[in-house]
């Protein structure tokens, strides 16, 4: 099989998040962004809080950026309802702050760190990247995050330790998704739980994720920390964070649990591997029209390959 290297991004192709958000450019965005229904339902959400970052060269993309109204209105985040626009409708009742992430688990030095102390501790120049996602449709998103294997250096994983397990937040009154009389009310055990090889977390494509676009997360993008696995589909990159527990045994995942035979634990983007209800052998990339060919680890093969070797990845999916 051709493993394809993730092209390079230049600095000068991300455009500035005030472009994004001013009439001009979102008129000239409206006719891509009809493509997507849901879009044009949803209101383009308010400049966010700034967040300063430097831009690392290792995983830029050579690709334009996803138009920043259609990454922050066309999402799924089930806590807030099944429907792509149902995040951006109703995120106004999540509260990002105060916000504490706690660090346990099979680790030497516990840790609950309130969400602004985890920012701070990653100086600007380690903090952005511009990655795909992939959800059956594709974006190609400025994240700002750090490693998350820094963190966990900090807290210094066990010899027990062989997967993490990330918790969201369970509250209902800031999710109206998890409530049982939500109409539309998904069939996922709450809280979202998800998980990763200890191997595939310290990856350094593996990012905690504060902000994209130049500014703090916004609500309906996992306000206002998330990781970001941008091998895998977005599903694995679990927002709202609340726990990231080490354990030794691999974590049993939300939608493993609510539909195992087509949600494998991998959740790798891999071509040759099809959902039982549909392909997964193309994509359509937000704003785009025509679908695309999906690449092998989401264009990440050179990166994250050697992760899996020996490994049957229609088996273990």
């Amino acid at each position: 099989m051709l493993i394809r290297k993730a092209p390079r991004f230049r600095s000068s192709e991300i455009t500035d998040v005030k472009a994004y958000l001013n009439r001009r450019s979102f008129m000239a965005g409206a006719a891509a962004l009809a493509l997507t229904p849901s879009v044009a339902r949803a209101a383009a959400p308010a400049p966010g809080r700034p967040l300063a970052a430097t831009r690392s060269p290792a995983f830029s993309l050579s690709e334009p950026p996803t138009k920043f109204e259609a990454a922050t209105t066309y999402n799924n985040f089930y806590e807030f309802g099944v429907n792509k626009d149902d995040p951006a409708r109703l995120a106004g009742s999540l509260k990002p702050r105060p916000w504490a992430v706690q660090v346990d688990g099979h680790v030497a030095r516990p840790k609950t760190y309130e969400i602004d102390e985890l920012i701070r501790l990653f100086p600007p120049e380690e903090r952005v990247y511009a990655l795909r996602c992939v959800e059956g449709w594709s974006m190609i998103i400025p994240w700002i995050g750090f490693p998350l294997a820094s963190l966990l250096k900090r807290v210094e994983p066990t010899g027990k330790a062989t997967h993490v397990e990330f918790t969201t937040l369970l509250d209902p009154a800031q999710f109206p998704g998890q409530r049982p009389s939500f109409l539309g009310f998904s069939s996922l055990e709450w809280p979202y739980i998800e998980g990763l090889r200890l191997d595939e977390a310290l990856h350094p494509l593996t990012l905690l994720t504060v902000g994209m676009y130049g500014q703090v997360l916004p609500n309906q993008n996992g306000a206002p920390v998330r990781v970001v696995v941008p091998w895998k589909y977005g599903f694995k990159s679990a927002k709202s964070l609340v726990r990231i527990r080490l354990v030794a045994e691999q974590p049993r995942t939300a939608w493993e649990k609510a539909a195992p035979h087509e949600y494998g634990f991998y959740s790798n983007v891999n071509p040759a591997v099809d959902h039982p209800r549909w392909s997964q052998a193309t994509e359509r990339r937000i704003g785009e029209f025509r679908r695309r060919p999906t690449l092998l680890f989401n264009g990440y093969a050179d990166q994250v390959a050697s992760l899996y070797a020996g490994m049957d990845l229609k088996k273990h999916f």
